[in-house]
């Protein structure tokens, strides 16, 4: 069962910093830590950095070490970019840099077990049909530690369903072939089975290789919830503490209330703004993509605004897939896929196309700061330009919510797309 749970309207900074503290006192009492000598942070990483989860490590860190432990950080990355000692001190304060360590999804992992092929059949409903072999971060598995803390951000989710708890170790600290098994296996099954439901085909994988692979593990989870206030910032509702899956079913279910919007009709056009500081490719900034598919009209449009957007892939290898394949429907991706070698190398790029794709059913126009007209229409998007763009929906008039423009056109205007999901109340009971 969940340790506590604090839940309000608003939770301040001071009040989670001494839940913070009552955390760790708590995990050395029901651990039995008898001492915390070597203590390892898992937050996630640039992208959910809105969530506060660099505040909240630096304190745990401070905490930690005035109290004698040697204490190390892993911003759990997955594939994502690696941070820069600059996005370091940007997003961990004071925390030294020494102590802030990379995860390497291709080299730096080791294999730890699988989830048969037979269960990912069964949870899937036969959409997938392979082994999801388990490679995890190699300092996380091999090195003692007296605690581990995993701390993040509950919000809908394109795989998981919502993100957060084991997510931080299977796809965090995850290897290459557990981020393509995994991404493909959701891929297949459909992202829209998959946003907001509490416990996905590959959630239900994950929690049972935390059971069987990690079990051993003396870790805990600080997990937090927030909502939009009145003026359109976003603010903490909940903080949720334990070391099983109710910390992670009671976070959700807050978060299944709080983050999804239900529209009574879908929405013919949306404007989503993906922040210059987190988004720099389209691989994270789609989704604003991801998270409101669900509310588009047939043919409505979807604008992303992302000033900070000069790439589609992080690496040069998923960059390469996405300009050579474009995002393309699952049908033409499954078609491709036994006979596409680049593909094959690497599901969870080619999962990503399927995720990206509108499938015809609406159309995706992107305002990026750094890609050409040329370079977003060849990926099977419309284009607009950034100022003007900007100029028309000033993100410092928009607000939240419904907006008519001053000749008439009404939008729907999201700040954060990446902090909840946005469905027509038809799609999300019709489907399966």
């Amino acid at each position: 069962m969940t340790w506590f749970q604090h839940t309000a309207d608003v939770i301040t900074r001071d009040q989670i910093e001494t839940l913070l503290d009552r955390a760790v006192a708590e995990a050395r009492e029901r651990l039995e830590i008898p001492a915390l000598r070597r203590v390892l942070l898992l937050p996630p990483d640039l992208t959910r950095a809105h969530c506060g989860a660099g505040w909240m490590t630096e304190h745990l860190f401070q905490r930690l070490s005035d109290q004698g432990a040697e204490v190390h950080v892993i911003p759990t990355l997955g594939q994502h970019q690696p941070h820069t000692d600059e996005v370091n001190r940007w997003m961990f304060g004071s925390i030294p840099p020494d102590r802030i360590h990379v995860h390497d999804w291709r080299n730096g992992v080791v294999h730890v077990g699988a989830v048969p092929a037979d269960m990912v059949a069964r949870e899937t409903g036969g959409a997938a049909d392979w082994e999801m072999p388990i490679d995890l971060n190699a300092m996380l598995m091999t090195e003692a530690w007296d605690l581990i803390i995993t701390i993040g951000h509950v919000v809908p989710h394109e795989v998981l369903g919502f993100a957060n708890h084991n997510k931080n170790y299977f796809i965090g600290l995850g290897g290459k072939r557990t981020l393509g098994a995994a991404h493909m296996a959701s891929a297949v099954y459909g992202i829209e089975r998959n946003l907001g439901a509490m416990l996905t085909p590959v959630r239900r994988c994950f929690n049972w290789a935390e059971e069987q692979f990690l079990a051993d593990l003396p870790d805990m989870y600080i997990q937090v919830v927030m909502d939009y206030a009145p003026d359109g910032s976003l603010h903490h509702t909940g903080v949720f503490v334990g070391d099983d899956l109710d910390t992670y079913l009671d976070a959700a279910a807050l978060s299944r209330d709080q983050n999804i919007t239900v529209f009574d009709a879908p929405v013919p056009k949306i404007v989503a703004v993906m922040q210059a500081d987190e988004f720099h490719a389209t691989w994270v900034a789609n989704k604003a993509i991801y998270r409101t598919r669900m509310a588009m009209a047939d043919g409505g449009e979807l604008l992303v605004i992302a000033p900070g957007v000069r790439r589609f892939g992080e690496q040069p290898d998923v960059d390469a897939l996405i300009r050579r394949y474009g995002y393309i429907s699952a049908q033409e991706v499954l078609a491709l896929y036994p006979v596409s070698e680049d593909m094959r190398e690497i599901p969870h790029g080619t999962a990503h196309l399927i995720h990206g794709c509108p499938e015809g059913r609406f159309t995706v126009t992107y305002a990026p700061g750094g890609l050409t007209r040329e370079e977003i229409e060849s990926v099977g998007y419309q284009y607009m330009d950034l100022d003007q763009a900007l100029a028309r929906y000033d993100p410092a008039v928009m607000a939240n919510g419904w907006n008519v423009m001053p000749d008439g056109e009404v939008v729907y205007y999201i700040s954060t797309p990446s902090a909840g999901l946005w469905a027509w109340k038809d799609r999300l009971a019709s489907r399966a």
